[in-house]
């Protein structure tokens, strides 16, 4: 279902995104939508953690999975992680305005946020110095400012290359 309401947000838009819509397009009963969601806000909350989760594990994947130098690392990261979330502004940020207010919406965020911090400190923890603690404190850091320096690029008040290059600077002063 989850394919399924993806589909809609991206080719209806989030207003079109609601249980009986989806049931319809699904091929399913009502109340199985409604069972599984139980509200609106629900399926929007599910969808946008399973979006944001997707992206990010397919992207961890494939940067824990190589041996790389730091360099390359970092610099692999940086690229990917701009580009990872300039991706899903578009989804993800259509539906963080559907849930815009929402208290759960921002447990949510501060959850991914905390899955991003994760990510970014499992990449670079075979090249760091810094001991464990510290370098999860400043991945905190790194991930704030990829999102701020991604938002920028899909406001186009930065090219996604200069974003690219300023994060690719900030990981490796990390390390």
């Amino acid at each position: 279902m989850l394919e399924t309401a993806r589909f809609i947000a991206r080719e209806e838009g989030a207003d079109r995104l609601t249980l009986g819509h989806l049931a319809v397009r699904a091929g399913v009963s009502k109340p199985v939508v409604y069972e599984h969601f139980g509200t609106r806000s629900g399926l929007l909350i599910e969808l946008y953690r399973w979006l944001d989760l997707a992206q990010m594990d397919a992207f961890r994947q494939t940067l824990v999975a190589r041996q790389q130098s730091a360099e390359e690392a970092t610099a692999a990261l940086a690229e990917g992680y701009i580009r990872c979330v300039t991706d899903m502004q578009g989804e993800v940020g259509m539906l963080a305005a559907a849930l815009a207010g929402s208290e759960e919406k921002t447990a949510v965020y501060q959850e991914l946020l905390e899955h991003g911090t994760q990510m970014v400190a499992a990449v670079l923890t075979s090249h760091s110095k810094r001991p464990a603690a510290e370098l999860q404190v400043s991945c905190i850091g790194l991930v704030g400012a990829g999102e701020a320096l991604a938002a920028a690029v899909v406001r186009k008040t930065l090219g996604e290359r200069e974003a690219i290059e300023a994060f690719t600077r900030l990981v490796r002063a990390v390390l």
